[in-house]
């Protein structure tokens, strides 16, 4: 197997190995996550990123999650490829969401982060 190829299985299965440790509901939110993210951009990697489930695409993670203890986190890095909106106050951009639960609204919501953020 190409050393590729075996890096990216090999991510897989530590980030399903995290998930999969993630008490409950978070450990339903992840699977979710993931899922979400591989189908969104097909071409991001998973891997473990400071202990959490990364994705990365060409190198670099470009987003994340992790379960706290009240709330799921979903981030990005610095590395995504976000512009400001014209309009927005301060020129602030999000980089990290948090919520409790993954609803059919926050995962079209987080679907579109994923892809607008690895374009």
């Amino acid at each position: 197997m190409a050393r590729k190829a075996k890096q990216k299985v090999d991510g897989e299965a530590a980030v399903l190995e995290k998930i999969a440790a993630m008490p409950q509901p978070f450990r339903e939110i992840g699977e979710r996550l993931h899922a979400l993210i591989r189908r969104s951009v097909p071409e991001l990697g998973p891997r473990v990123w400071y202990g959490m489930p990364g994705y990365a695409l060409d190198g670099p993670v470009l987003c994340f999650f992790r379960a706290d203890e009240d709330y799921m986190t979903f981030g990005l890095t610095e590395k995504v490829n976000l512009t400001v909106e014209e309009g927005a106050p301060d020129r602030l951009m999000g980089c990290a969401w948090f919520f409790t639960e993954l609803d059919d609204a926050t995962e079209a919501r987080l679907a579109e982060i994923v892809r607008k953020a690895t374009a």
